[in-house]
């Protein structure tokens, strides 16, 4: 029970770093000089230390994998809601 919440925390955790980077790096990049230098680096360090993550976890079996893949999932949903930008709530009489 104890590997199986782990392995959600951990996917959720990983996931909020990959998708909260992603946006990082999106909202920083294309104000600078070489957008392209680095979205590629960022790429690469966030797919490092996913791909690391994953690594750690999958050691444990297929469903440690499984839950910190749903909790990747989870996290992307949650950190998508979270950076939305906020839509104009008003309305037309």
């Amino acid at each position: 029970m104890r590997a199986a919440v782990v392995a959600l925390v951990g996917g959720g955790l990983l996931g909020l770093i990959f998708f909260a980077g992603l946006w990082w790096t999106v909202r920083s990049a294309l104000a600078t000089a070489n957008p392209a230098l680095w979205f590629a680096g960022s790429l690469l360090l966030r797919m490092s230390v996913i791909l690391a993550g994953f690594y750690m976890i999958a050691e444990e079996g297929w469903q440690a994998l499984t839950l910190c893949l749903l909790g990747f999932a989870i996290s992307r949903m949650a950190v998508t809601r979270l950076a939305r930008p906020e839509l104009n709530k008003q309305h037309a009489p």
